[in-house]
C-alpha cells in the first residue's frame, strides 16, 4: 500500500514539474489556431500538432534559408527543434509542392497524382453544372475513378499508385469541403416527365386561380456561351489549316436570358465574365454600367446566388414595374425558375418591399429540359443568331480590310465586339420564338396560330453556312448544330488538363498585364513628343560626333532595346482606333439599310466582284 502511495505521490510531483511546459505547448498552438480550445483533448491536440499546415512548413523553410536560426522559429511556432530539423530535411517536397484547393497539409497518402485528380474534377464539376447537368455523389466518385485511371495510365512511374486511390466516402466528404461543391452536388436523375407533366396541370391551375395574363409571366434561365468560337472541323482553305482550336475558359461567359410569355417584353441578361475590368474596357474607357447587360465577373465564369439576386434586385424588379405600369397591367408578376444552384428557395422572401409585388414558382427537379421555356428553343434560337452575327462580322471586316481570318481572330474581334454581338443576338430573337416556347408548360397561353420556329432555324443555319463558304470555310449544318449544343459534351481528361492550365495562365497574363497597363499609362501625346525629340537628337549626334561608327551602335542599340517599345505601344494604340472607327462606320451604314440579310450582302459582293 505504502509503495502505491508513493507512486502516486511521485506522478502527481512530475506533473506539477510539467505542467507549465505542458501549458505553454499548448497556449502557444492555440495561438497558431491549431487548437481552438484549451480543454481539447491531449490525443485531438496531439493529431493536430502532427499536421503542421504546408504555409508553416514553407515559412520555416525562408526563414532557414535567409539564416534565422532553428530556435528561433521553433519557439516563435511553438514546434520541437527536430521536428523544424525534418521540415528543412523535406524542403525539396514542401517548397514545390503544388495542393489542390482547401488542401492545407501534406500528409503520406495524399500523392502528386491525386492533386491532380482533384484539380481536374473541380474543372469538370463546373463545367457540368453550368451545362444544367445533374450531378451526384456516385457519378463524382465514378469520375474521379476515371481520372486517376487515365493519369496514371499515361504519366510515368505512377502506375504503381493505382491500388492507393478508392474514392472513398471520407474521401469525397474531404473533397467537398475543400473545393466548396458541396452546396451544388445534386441527388439527381434523368429528366422526369411524370413529375413534369403532374406540374403543367398544377401550373394551370394556379396561374387562373391568381388571374395572371401571359404578360405578367416572366422565366429565366442561364446558359454557357462560348463567345470566340468556330466549329471544331472548321477547314480554311485558302491557309489550307484546320482553325485553331479553341480555349475553353478564356472564350467562355455565362449568360441568363428573361422573357415573358406574350413575347413582348425582354429583360437585359446578366453576364458573368472571368474578369471584372477586361483590358479592352480599360483602353476604351467602357463603362460597365452603360453596357446592354448586367456585367458580373468572378474566377469560373459562373451565375451565383450573390448576382442573381442582384439581378432581380436591379434589372428584374424595376423594369417590369416600369412594363406594367406603361401597359396599364395589375402590379402583380409570376417568374418561373429551375432549382439551380444560383436561384435561392427563399427568393421570394429575400425582395425588398418595394418588390413584393413580385411572385415565384420553382420547376420540379429535373424537368428543366422538358418544360422550361427558355431550355424549349429560346437560348438554341440566340446562339444560332450569335454564330451569324458573328460570321458575318469576320465577312464584312475581312472583306473591307484585306485581312486573313487569323489577324482578324487574333487581333480585331474582343469581348466588347462579343458584346454588341450579344445584343444583337437578344434583340433578334423573335416575339413568335419566345410565346411558342410555353407551349410545353402553359399551351393555353400560347395561340394556336403560332408556328413552330423550326423553318427560321434551319434559314439561320443556312445563311451562317453560306457566309462561312464564302469567306472560305468548310462548314456544314451539322457543324453548326454541334456548336450551338458543345457546352453540353463531355470534357475528355486531356480537355480537363488544358483548362487548368489556362486557368493558371489566363491568372499570370492578368497580373502580367495590370503591371504593363501601369508601365503603359504614359500619355500618347507625350510619347510621340519624346519619339520626335529622340528624332532630333539623333540626328544632331550623328552630324556633329567624331566617330560615326560609335554612334551607329549607340543609337541603333537605344532604338532596337527602348524606343522601339513606345512605338510599338502607338502602333497598337493606332490600330485599335482605326479598327474601331471602321467598326463604327460600317454599324451606321447597316443600319441604315435595315433588312439587308448577311446572304444578300454576299450576292452584291460578289456581283460587283463578277461584272458581266
Amino acid at each position: 500500500m505504502q509503495e502505491n502511495y508513493d507512486n502516486v505521490i511521485s506522478l502527481a510531483e512530475e506533473i506539477a514539474i510539467s505542467w507549465p511546459r505542458i501549458t505553454a505547448f499548448a497556449e502557444s498552438h492555440r495561438r497558431r489556431g491549431l487548437v481552438p480550445e484549451m480543454e481539447r483533448s491531449c490525443e485531438e491536440a496531439k493529431r493536430t500538432m502532427d499536421r503542421t499546415t504546408t504555409a508553416v512548413e514553407k515559412e520555416n523553410i525562408s526563414k532557414r534559408a535567409s539564416g534565422v536560426p532553428v530556435c528561433r522559429p521553433a519557439t516563435q511556432f511553438g514546434m520541437a527543434e527536430s521536428t523544424i530539423g525534418s521540415i528543412l530535411k523535406n524542403k525539396g517536397a514542401v517548397g514545390g509542392a503544388d495542393v489542390a484547393r482547401g488542401v492545407e497539409t501534406l500528409a503520406r497518402q495524399r500523392t502528386q497524382t491525386i492533386e491532380e485528380v482533384e484539380k481536374w474534377l473541380t474543372i469538370w464539376i463546373n463545367e457540368k453544372l453550368l451545362a444544367g447537368d445533374h450531378i451526384s455523389e456516385n457519378i463524382i466518385c465514378e469520375k474521379a475513378l476515371q481520372l486517376h485511371a487515365d493519369l496514371t495510365q499515361n504519366t510515368p512511374g505512377t502506375s504503381a499508385e493505382s491500388c492507393i486511390f478508392k474514392a472513398s466516402r471520407g474521401w469525397l466528404d474531404n473533397f467537398k469541403r475543400r473545393s466548396g461543391i458541396h452546396s451544388v452536388v445534386r441527388h439527381g436523375k434523368a429528366a422526369d416527365k411524370e413529375n413534369a407533366d403532374r406540374f403543367v396541370l398544377e401550373f394551370k391551375d394556379y396561374v387562373k386561380a391568381e388571374g395572371f395574363l401571359p404578360q405578367q409571366v416572366f422565366s429565366c434561365d442561364e446558359t454557357g456561351l462560348f463567345w470566340k468560337r468556330m466549329p471544331k472541323r472548321t477547314y480554311v482553305r485558302k491557309e489550307e489549316e484546320l482553325w485553331p482550336g479553341h480555349k475553353p475558359m478564356k472564350d467562355r461567359l455565362s449568360l441568363l436570358f428573361c422573357a415573358n410569355a406574350s413575347g413582348d417584353f425582354k429583360l437585359k441578361p446578366l453576364l458573368v465574365y472571368h474578369s471584372v475590368n477586361p483590358r479592352v474596357f480599360k483602353k476604351n474607357n467602357v463603362m460597365r454600367s452603360k453596357l446592354h447587360v448586367m456585367w458580373r465577373a468572378n474566377s469560373k465564369a459562373w451565375v451565383t446566388r450573390q448576382f442573381f439576386i442582384e439581378w432581380v434586385h436591379e434589372v428584374f424588379g424595376p423594369s417590369v414595374k416600369k412594363y406594367l405600369r406603361d401597359k396599364h397591367l395589375p402590379m402583380k408578376c409570376l417568374l418561373v425558375v429551375d432549382n439551380a444552384p444560383a436561384h435561392p428557395p427563399s427568393l421570394e422572401g429575400e425582395l425588398v418591399e418595394e418588390f413584393s409585388f413580385i411572385s415565384v414558382k420553382f420547376l420540379p427537379p429535373n424537368t428543366t429540359s422538358l418544360i422550361q421555356p427558355m431550355d424549349q428553343q429560346v437560348i438554341s434560337n440566340f446562339k444560332k443568331l450569335y454564330n451569324r452575327a458573328l460570321f458575318q462580322r469576320c465577312f464584312e471586316v475581312t472583306s473591307d480590310t484585306g485581312l486573313t481570318l487569323r489577324e482578324f481572330w487574333k487581333n480585331h474581334f474582343s469581348i466588347l465586339h462579343g458584346l454588341h454581338l450579344i445584343d444583337k443576338a437578344w434583340r433578334d430573337v423573335s416575339q413568335r420564338t419566345l410565346k411558342s416556347a410555353w407551349k410545353k408548360l402553359w399551351p393555353e397561353a400560347v395561340p394556336d396560330r403560332v408556328p413552330e420556329d423550326v423553318e427560321e432555324d434551319a434559314l439561320i443555319v443556312e445563311e451562317i453556312v453560306s457566309l462561312g463558304k464564302s469567306m472560305g470555310l468548310e462548314v456544314s449544318r451539322d457543324d453548326v448544330e454541334e456548336l450551338v449544343e458543345e457546352h453540353k459534351t463531355e470534357l475528355t481528361a486531356e480537355e480537363l488538363r488544358n483548362v487548368l492550365m489556362e486557368q493558371q495562365q489566363a491568372a499570370a497574363e492578368e497580373l502580367f498585364l495590370q503591371e504593363e497597363e501601369r508601365r503603359e499609362s504614359v500619355p500618347t501625346a507625350l510619347i510621340e513628343d519624346m519619339c520626335a525629340k529622340w528624332a532630333d537628337l539623333q540626328v544632331f549626334v550623328e552630324k556633329y560626333h567624331p566617330d560615326k561608327a560609335a554612334v551607329s551602335h549607340a543609337t541603333s542599340t537605344f532604338n532596337d532595346h527602348a524606343m522601339s517599345h513606345f512605338r510599338q505601344i502607338l502602333k497598337r494604340r493606332e490600330e485599335e482606333q482605326m479598327s474601331i472607327v471602321k467598326w463604327l462606320a460600317r454599324k451606321r451604314s447597316s443600319e441604315s439599310e435595315p433588312g439587308v440579310s448577311g446572304v444578300k450582302k454576299i450576292k452584291e459582293t460578289q456581283e460587283r466582284s463578277n461584272p458581266q
